[in-house]
C-alpha cells in the first residue's frame, strides 16, 4: 500500500489553504466542538489526530483548529512530504508530522482528545488492528471520526475493480489513461455510471487509481461497522450526518413501512434505511471508548433535562421559501445531504422558533411561552434528526 500512494498521492495535493481558512471560524468550530462532545463546554486546544493524513488532511486541520495540537501520520513518505510542505508555508507551528502506519500509533507516545481516520481503516490488511490501536491512544473521554466504505453504492466499483482484475489492468499512468477512456463506454445503467458522474474522485488520474485500482479495498455495511468498532472496544455514538439513516426522516416517514420501521432497534432502523436507500457509498461516524465515563449518546429528549440545551445552528444548513409545499412558511436544508427527499417544512410558529435560536439561549429561555413549550419538544427533536442543529448540553438543568 505504501508503494501504491507513493505513486499515487491522494488526495491530489493542494498548495493554497488560503480558501480553507477563510471558511473556519469560532461558529463553525463550535458547531464541530458539540457534534462531538455534547455534553462537554466549547474547547478549541484540544489534542488531534489524523492518522492516514494523506497529503494535505493533517494540514487542513491544523489551519482549522489554530490552538490544537495537530499530530499527523501516513504511510507515505510522499505525502508527508506534501503535508511539511504545506507547513511550512503556512508556519503551522501546531502540526507534527510523521511518516508511520495507522497500526503502530503508539509509538508515538501520545494520547489523543480527537482522533480521525477516514478513507483509511476499509485499505489496511488488518482493519481490526488498526482501529484498535487508534482506540488504545484515545483519551478516555475522547472522540473519533471514521469513514469506511459502504458496499451497496459502491456495487459498480467493485464490478469494475474486477474487470480491472481479469484483464489485469496495471497502474501506469498509461493503463489509468485507457481505463478511463474505456469506461466512457459503459451502459447508462451501469451501477458505477452515476458515480463517474458525480464523485470527483474521477477528476483526477490519483482518484481513478484510488478507487478502481487499489491494492486493498473493502466495505462495511451498517451491521458490519457496529461489529466492527465493538471488537475495537468502542461504542457507536453517532451519524457525523444521520438524517439519511433514520426513518423518521425524508420520504419513509410517509411510507406504510414507517410504523414497522420505528418499531426496530435504533441499529436496526439504521440498517434497514442502509438498505432501502440503496446507493450509500461511505459511513462517517463518531465513536467513543466502550469505558468512556460518561454515556456517548448523551442528547435525548426524555425528561426535561432537553429544555437546558442549547441548540447551535450548522453551518451548512439552508432556509429555503421558494415554491413551498402547502402550509409551509419555510423549507430547510442541509447542503451535505446527498438525497433530495431530506428537506424539512416548517410552518410560521416553527419559523419563529428558527430564528431565536443564537447559540446562547437554552430551548427553555427561547420557548418562555407556554404555547411555545408544549410544541418545543418535538420540533427541537426533529431538528436534531435533521441535521439542522447539534446541541451544548453542558448547561442542561
Amino acid at each position: 500500500m505504501r508503494n501504491f500512494y507513493e505513486r499515487h498521492p491522494y488526495p491530489p495535493p493542494v498548495d493554497d489553504l488560503d480558501a480553507y481558512r477563510k471558511v473556519w471560524d469560532d461558529e463553525r468550530r463550535r458547531v464541530e466542538s458539540h457534534l462531538l462532545w455534547p455534553s462537554e463546554p466549547y474547547r478549541d486546544d484540544r489534542s488531534i489526530l489524523v492518522a492516514g493524513c494523506g497529503t494535505t488532511q493533517a494540514a487542513h486541520y491544523a489551519v482549522r483548529w489554530p490552538h490544537a495540537q495537530v499530530v499527523g501520520i501516513d504511510v507515505s513518505e510522499k505525502s508527508i512530504a506534501f503535508t511539511r510542505g504545506l507547513k511550512s508555508k503556512y508556519a503551522l507551528d501546531n502540526l507534527e508530522v510523521r511518516q508511520l502506519a495507522v497500526e503502530r500509533v503508539a509509538e508515538l507516545g501520545q494520547t489523543f482528545d480527537h482522533a480521525v481516520c477516514t478513507g483509511v481503516l476499509h485499505h489496511l490488511p488488518d482493519p481490526d488492528a488498526g482501529l484498535r490501536a487508534l482506540r488504545d491512544v484515545l483519551e478516555p473521554t475522547g472522540a473519533i471520526n471514521i469513514m469506511v466504505y459502504a458496499p451497496y453504492g459502491r456495487a459498480g466499483v467493485y464490478m469494475i475493480q474486477s474487470y480491472c482484475r481479469l484483464l489485469g489492468v496495471g497502474r501506469t499512468d498509461t493503463e489509468i489513461r485507457d481505463l478511463a477512456a474505456s469506461l466512457k463506454a459503459l451502459p447508462q445503467d451501469h451501477p458505477l455510471t452515476p458515480l463517474l458522474r458525480k464523485s470527483p474522485d474521477f477528476a483526477t488520474s490519483a482518484g481513478f487509481a484510488d478507487a478502481l485500482l487499489h491494492p486493498q479495498d473493502r466495505s462495511y455495511s451498517v451491521p458490519q461497522l457496529m461489529n466492527f468498532l465493538g471488537r475495537a472496544d468502542m461504542a457507536f455514538g453517532r451519524w457525523v450526518r444521520q438524517a439519511p439513516y433514520l426513518p423518521m426522516c425524508g420520504a419513509l416517514a410517509a411510507t406504510p413501512h414507517n410504523a414497522k420501521l420505528l418499531g426496530l432497534t435504533t441499529e436496526a432502523q439504521y440498517a434497514a434505511v442502509e438498505l432501502f436507500r440503496g446507493t450509500m457509498v461511505r459511513h462517517s461516524a463518531v465513536a467513543y471508548r466502550k469505558d468512556r465515563p460518561e454515556k456517548a449518546a448523551s442528547v435525548d429528549f426524555d425528561g426535561d433535562a432537553w429544555l437546558g440545551y442549547v441548540p447551535i445552528r450548522l453551518y451548512d444548513t439552508l432556509v429555503v421559501r421558494d415554491r413551498l409545499p402547502s402550509g409551509a412558511a419555510a423549507v430547510l436544508i442541509n447542503r451535505n445531504h446527498t438525497y433530495t427527499d431530506l428537506y424539512l417544512p416548517i410552518d410560521a410558529h416553527q419559523e419563529r422558533l428558527l430564528e431565536a435560536i443564537d447559540g446562547e439561549r437554552t430551548i427553555a429561555e427561547i420557548c418562555r411561552d407556554p404555547g411555545d413549550r408544549s410544541l418545543a419538544r418535538a420540533f427541537f427533536q426533529q431538528l436534531w434528526h435533521w441535521d439542522q442543529v447539534v446541541f451544548n448540553t453542558s448547561k442542561k438543568r
